[in-house]
C-alpha cells in the first residue's frame, strides 16, 4: 500500500511500514514539513497515498474526507507518548491492515483497539 506519513511521524515507524512492504513517503523528506493540513492532504489526493498521522484535525471527514485520499489513519498516543508507544500503535495498526482494507476508510488507532469509519463513495 501507498502511505505518507505526516512530520509528526519517525523515522523508526516509517521503517516498520517499510519493512512490512508498504510504499512510504514523508512530508518531512518532500520539503512539507511546515505545511498546512490541507496541502498535505491534498498531496495525498494527487499522490494516491493514505495519510498516517498524530494529528486530530484529520478525523474530521467533511474537512478532510478520507476516501479521497485513499485512506487516513490517526494514531492515538498516550499523554507523555514515547517512541515505543508510537511504535505499539504502528505495529497495531499493521496487525489490523493485514485482515482488513483502508481504502477510504479513517481508522482511529488507540491503545488496545482501532475504530475503524468506512465511507461509500456516492454514485454520479
Amino acid at each position: 500500500m501507498r502511505f505518507k506519513l505526516d512530520e509528526n511521524i519517525g523515522r523508526r515507524g516509517q521503517d516498520l511500514l517499510r519493512t512490512a512492504g508498504h510504499d512510504v513517503a514523508t512530508a518531512r523528506d518532500e520539503g512539507l514539513g511546515a505545511a498546512g493540513d490541507e496541502v498535505i492532504f491534498e498531496v495525498c489526493c494527487t499522490e494516491g497515498r493514505a495519510l498516517i498521522t498524530l494529528d486530530h484535525d484529520f478525523g474530521n471527514v467533511l474537512r478532510f474526507p478520507p476516501e479521497r485520499a485513499h485512506g487516513i489513519v490517526v494514531l492515538e498516543l498516550p499523554p507523555k507518548p514515547s517512541t515505543a508507544a508510537l511504535l505499539r500503535q504502528v505495529e497495531e495498526f499493521l496487525t489490523v491492515l493485514a485482515s482488513h482494507s483502508l481504502d477510504r476508510g479513517l481508522w482511529i488507532v488507540e491503545p488496545g483497539r482501532v475504530r475503524i469509519h468506512q465511507r461509500e463513495l456516492e454514485d454520479t
